[in-house]
């Protein structure tokens, strides 16, 4: 078998064809985009967005020898395709070192020098309409104008404190994207991408013409890999996996996809992370690459201040999915724009989100765990909870879950007991990988924890400076285990007191 030589870590879509790297060919929906010429996407971080935008660039230079065999290769008359470029990218993050004012202007005068251009003007709004069309006047064509990672000048001071800096950024960036459309009739294509897109406060109010086709079906595969496309460039590789594994190829790829597949934007269609794919790939083994390259602070803080550590099924309207506010963050907008959340499904203009898959529901509840916990090494200790629910060894269960509230400062516990037993005990569940459910709804009342393994249920109610009668009480009187009567598995009915951040008694009950 030839071995393959993965793309990673390549944004240059010149480099990883001349380098012979395995490209999944994504020409036929790059000449859908043709169709149109002004586009705005938004996209999770690692899915391929300068690899794209690298792709897009060589196309309208006309560098047909680079997409020889692939799909587009004969669909355009490449004699048409030799049109100035302008690339721009704010994913070096040089606004960091010297301002963004600075770096749009440095990077309006290297653009400027690449195409020997002299620009003359002073403010960067002028200087952006005076670099377009004296490129437009000096080839006698229509500019191509690409700008990678748009939002990044704001999304790396958010949860900062720095509000000051995220406005100040938000004003130079709307003073180099408003001349655009102005400019429209000196521009062949325009392609804008990031993680996020701004509302009331959008850096492309003026600019009208712009089509935001993240969430267009016909776009929704233009990026990551699709089951089709895994098993017609990476099934020999599989197979490889598969056999060093000691699996059946089914049995391999199915945990594939349960670990990275599952991201969606119109509900449909399902794609995985290039990153976590590709890695996996090629060091074949199952771990969380796509989450490691970025451990989200900001955003687990923001969800342990609201006490939301849930997040499995969540409705919002197709609005607050779209439209970023910067002065007021939404978590569930943040949720889905950075990928923590993608759409299950759909019912008009309300969408149904959910974790993508395993690979990213773990890591983030790995990070709740370790916030509210107050301990940065948790994973050994569920280890030891899961060995000992496993042999239902109920008083070493109890134990270690001690453990976890022990490190918890008491100021900070005391504000809000009964949610850090909530969450701690939900998040640890879930971390063991079964189906936990935190206060699920039932027909006579609410359960604090369903806890379900593969041969038992646990119903766990929790009573804060209570007493165990009254535990066991409720679960009887509002009849809990109801919903359970036709199962097969073993039924534990639990009762548990605490008080001072400890789970101190408790009775279990064996209800079938």
């Amino acid at each position: 078998m030839q071995p393959i030589k993965y793309s990673l870590g390549i944004q240059d879509f010149a480099k990883l064809r001349t380098e012979k790297c395995t490209y999944v060919d994504k020409t036929a929906l790059i000449y859908d985009l043709l169709q149109y010429h002004c586009y705005f996407y938004s996209h999770p971080r690692r899915f391929g967005k300068s690899l794209l935008l690298s792709t897009l660039k060589y196309l309208f230079q006309g560098k047909k020898e680079l997409f020889e065999g692939l799909w587009i290769a004969d669909k355009l008359n490449w004699a048409d395709y030799n049109y100035p470029v302008l690339h721009f990218s704010f994913i070096q993050g040089g606004f960091k070192e010297i301002g963004l004012q600075k770096d749009i202007h440095s990077k309006l005068q290297q653009q400027a020098a690449e195409h020997g251009i002299i620009l003359t003007k002073d403010s960067i709004s002028d200087r952006v309409t005076e670099l377009v069309q004296k490129l437009h006047d000096k080839h006698q064509q229509k500019v191509v104008f690409l700008v990678d990672e748009y939002d990044k000048p704001i999304n790396e001071y958010l949860g900062n404190d720095q509000l000051a800096i995220v406005q100040e950024n938000k004003q130079w960036l709307r003073s180099f994207y408003s001349p655009l459309k102005e400019l429209d009739p000196y521009l062949k294509f325009v392609f804008i991408t990031g993680v996020a897109k701004f509302s009331k406060v959008s850096l492309f109010s003026d600019l009208n013409q712009l089509e935001d086709i993240t969430l267009q079906s016909e776009f929704a595969t233009l990026l990551g890999y699709t089951d089709e496309e895994i098993v017609h460039y990476f099934g020999q590789r599989l197979e490889q996996i598969a056999q060093k594994k000691g699996l059946t190829y089914e049995a391999l790829y199915a945990k594939m996809r349960l670990w990275y597949n599952g991201y969606s934007w119109n509900g449909i269609d399902k794609v995985y992370n290039p990153t976590s794919l590709l890695t996996f790939l090629k060091y074949a083994e199952f771990r969380n690459y796509w989450f490691e390259t970025g451990t989200p602070t900001f955003l687990v803080e923001l969800l342990s201040q609201e006490w939301k550590y849930n997040i499995e099924k969540i409705y919002a309207e197709v609005d607050l999915l779209l439209s970023f506010q910067i002065e007021e963050v939404n978590d569930v907008t943040l949720l889905f724009q950075t990928g923590y959340l993608t759409i299950k499904d759909k019912d008009g203009d309300v969408y149904e989100l959910t974790y993508p898959n395993q690979e990213v529901r773990d890591s983030m509840t790995l990070h709740l765990l370790r916030k509210y916990s107050h301990r940065q090494s948790v994973k050994p200790l569920v280890r030891e909870l899961y060995e000992a629910i496993k042999q239902h060894n109920f008083a070493q269960l109890f134990k270690l879950m001690n453990g976890l509230f022990g490190a918890i400062p008491y100021q900070i516990f005391d504000a809000h007991k009964e949610k850090y037993y909530h969450a701690i005990i939900f998040l640890t569940f879930r971390l063991m990988g079964y189906y936990t459910q935190a206060e699920p709804s039932v027909s006579e009342g609410r359960i604090d924890v369903v806890v379900e393994t593969q041969d038992s249920i646990f119903i766990l109610e929790f009573k804060v400076n209570g007493t165990l009668k009254e535990a066991m009480q409720q679960i009887h009187d509002q009849k809990y285990y109801q919903q359970y009567e036709g199962t097969s598995k073993a039924v534990f009915l639990i009762g548990a007191v605490c008080k001072d951040k400890t789970i101190g008694e408790y009775e279990v009950e064996k209800w079938k």
